[in-house]
């Protein structure tokens, strides 16, 4: 196990976030660098006010824009950051209250990404299992995930955290229909 740790969003953390979408790293994996544009255009607008919005477990923040457009209603969820000493990544938990199913537009209850220049130490996989305790706070019984087929790196983070696939389908159109996996942790 590293010594890494999950720590809230901050004033503090901040520029060590900002430092890292500045270097090419990207929160999201499918909206990638657009997702990076927003959230550096956000940070500069108002910091406090994006600090705040990593952690939304009452969905109070505005709806949710999908790939494709379209928007729909925020679920509960919130953001840590991966931290060493130093920014490593982020991970973000959602869920819908009073069960464990998500809504269709709604790829997984987990999403991960670390930083290219901290990848190969393991940081996702203990970042995923140090998470795994608030998704049972929440009272979830299991929790999704889903990545490309061709995401070994991914696969690998979920099956050492006891995941297991449940099914390849093809993701929503606001997704791009492409194909993907979806595994489940029980908890």
């Amino acid at each position: 196990m590293s010594n890494l740790s999950l720590v809230k969003p901050s004033l503090e953390y901040l520029p060590h976030y900002t430092a890292a979408l500045e270097r090419g790293w990207s929160p999201d994996n499918i909206r990638k660098d657009e997702a990076v544009r927003e959230q550096l255009t956000q940070i500069a607008e108002n910091p406090a006010r994006f600090v705040a919005s990593q952690d939304d477990p009452d969905a109070l923040g505005p709806p949710i824009n999908l790939p494709d457009g379209s928007s729909v209603q925020r679920l509960p969820e919130f953001h840590r950051s991966l931290w060493d000493g130093e920014f490593c990544g982020a991970i973000g938990l959602r869920w819908q209250p009073g069960t464990s199913a998500l809504p269709p537009h709604v790829l997984g209850h987990i999403g991960f990404s670390v930083v290219v220049w901290k990848r190969g130490r393991g940081y996702a996989k203990t970042a995923l299992a140090l998470l795994l305790p608030h998704a049972r706070e929440q009272g979830l019984a299991y929790v999704e995930l889903t990545t490309d087929p061709g995401n070994i790196a991914s696969r690998r983070v979920i099956l050492f955290n006891r995941g297991r696939l449940v099914e390849r389908f093809r993701r929503v159109g606001a997704y791009g229909g492409a194909e993907a996996l979806r595994f489940r942790i029980d908890l």
